[in-house]
């Protein structure tokens, strides 16, 4: 089917932001057409939250996201809350459940989330154009609009939003499109980088990696000012698991991130009175209670001390051992970047959007909502909130 001559809005861009802007402008009795290059609507929900959908988070707020400007998501997280969202699946009897740190997953599919905004959609008239790119966008000269040549032929509107998401997980279609338009209507795009992705390692500390693979324990992962409490996962590229997801986010390509395995434990206190109650204990068998057998093991290796009894370890001994654990430091030599990053860190610039409504301050008629935009969340549901925050906003005022 071709596109109409002649839109209000167009979206580009079928994913959570794109279809969430849609509904909120077809409420609005806006003509609204989303087009996208995929074969399927919202595939990065589908595979998301392993096929479940962390379809947002109980605890969103600002402080969850990273920005060049910490305010800039304040207006459109408080127009439209993760109570909200959470209001329209409960309307369609979606069952989902909590699972840690209040992330909401759907119980059956994240089918079920596609399925609810298609309908969404549906019923409030947009039409959905799927395997359609677009080859050119211009504004028109001395008045308001955009005209499009896209693969299913030539349309115009009054205003276009872009909801193309950004670098990560090329192999689902991601581009640089958003930049590109962004770019030509005078825009800057914050630095981008690889989001919410696992560490990867070189040499010495790779050979470690590899045989703890497997391995997996609560800690707590810190660069900066900032820290997350959650489980860590050893792989045969590095390290990986939620607090290194979280914390890659943060880190910049030159410092250490400092992990402590044993969080809210002082190690070397514990150490001291195990000498005094079991000094002939083995220092591995000690480990072993507190730590994964393997990395038990693999840390008193490291430290030469293999076969010792905690009576032969100096107090020097054990505080080497002791920050070993609360304090690990390592420099890791990378990550695995876009491939499998969640999200992408940085974008448009938000001094050049609206906070309010999400329009371009340089072009009017000129949206840009979701990944795309310099905001990004936490692991957790805050990045689809953003979405479907950022998508409403923007649905307001097209």
């Amino acid at each position: 089917m071709p596109l109409n001559k002649e839109y209000d809005v167009i979206i580009i861009g079928a994913g959570a932001a794109g279809m969430m802007c849609a509904i909120e402008s077809g409420k609005r009795g806006r003509r609204t057409a989303l087009i996208d290059h995929a074969k399927k609507p919202g595939e990065k929900i589908r595979i998301s939250g392993g096929g479940r959908c962390n379809f947002t988070n109980l605890h969103c707020a600002p402080t969850a996201y990273l920005s060049q400007n910490k305010h800039f998501c304040k207006s459109a997280l408080r127009q439209y809350t993760q109570y909200d969202f959470i209001r329209m699946v409960e309307r369609y009897n979606i069952p989902y459940h909590e699972k840690t740190l209040g992330q909401l997953f759907c119980d059956r599919s994240a089918k079920d989330i596609i399925q609810m905004l298609l309908d969404e959609c549906e019923e409030h008239g947009v039409e959905l154009f799927l395997e359609t790119s677009v080859k050119t966008l211009e504004s028109i000269s001395d008045s308001e609009g955009y005209t499009l040549m896209t693969t299913k032929g030539p349309t115009a509107c009054q205003s276009i939003v872009l909801a193309t998401g950004a670098l990560s997980i090329p192999k689902m279609g991601a581009t640089g499109f958003a930049y590109d338009v962004a770019r030509k209507y005078g825009h800057t795009i914050v630095d981008t980088r690889a989001g919410l992705v696992p560490f990867t390692f070189e040499g010495e500390h790779l050979s470690a990696c590899k045989a703890l693979a497997g391995v997996a324990l609560d800690c707590q992962a810190s660069f900066g000012k900032q820290d997350f409490n959650e489980a860590m996962l050893f792989t045969h590229r590095g390290l990986s698991g939620p607090a290194v997801l979280q914390i890659s986010s943060y880190w910049d390509a030159a410092g250490a991130v400092t992990f402590d395995l044993l969080p809210g434990q002082d190690v070397f206190a514990l150490l001291q009175t195990a000498r005094k109650k079991q000094p002939r204990t083995n220092i591995e068998n000690i480990m072993k209670t507190y730590i994964p057998t393997r990395l038990a093991e693999q840390i008193c290796a490291d430290l030469d001390f293999t076969g010792l009894n905690i009576a032969d370890l100096s107090d020097e001994k054990l505080k080497a051992l002791a920050t070993r654990l609360n304090k690990w430091r390592v420099i890791p030599d990378g990550t695995e970047g876009y491939r499998t990053a969640e999200v992408t860190v940085g974008g448009i610039n938000t001094d050049e959007i609206s906070s309010k409504t999400m329009e371009s301050r340089l072009q009017k008629g000129l949206y840009f909502i979701g990944e795309c935009v310099d905001v990004t969340g936490w692991l957790g549901g805050y990045n689809f909130q953003w979405a479907w925050s950022s998508g409403f906003v923007a649905g307001q005022y097209v």
